[in-house]
C-alpha cells in the first residue's frame, strides 16, 4: 500500500507535556511528521494516518542530539487547542 509522508510544523506559544515525553518541553516551533497509508479498495484516493512524530527538541534550539518521538494524534492537536486558549 502507497504511504505518503507530511513534514510540517507546530508552535507551541507556552511550555507543554504530553504522554509519550518524559519532561516539560519549552515552548517553541517543533517539526512534526505524519504517515499515512492508502485505504485500498475505494473508488477514490483516501489516506488513514498511521504515525505522528513530534521532532526534539525545537526548531529554534541548536542541540547536538535530536529526538523523534510518536506521539498520540488526538492528545497533539488537544495540547494546541489549548495552547491556544489558554
Amino acid at each position: 500500500m502507497p504511504i505518503r509522508t507530511t513534514e510540517t510544523t507546530v508552535t507551541f506559544r507556552r511550555p507543554f507535556t504530553l504522554a509519550a515525553l518524559d519532561d516539560l518541553q519549552p515552548a517553541g516551533t517543533y517539526r512534526l511528521t505524519i504517515d499515512e497509508e492508502e485505504i485500498a479498495g475505494l473508488s477514490f484516493a483516501a489516506f488513514q494516518r498511521t504515525s505522528t512524530i513530534l521532532h526534539l527538541p525545537a526548531v529554534s534550539v541548536s542541540a547536538r542530539l535530536s529526538e523523534a518521538v510518536p506521539v498520540d494524534a488526538a492528545e497533539l492537536a488537544s495540547a494546541l487547542e489549548a495552547d491556544g486558549r489558554i
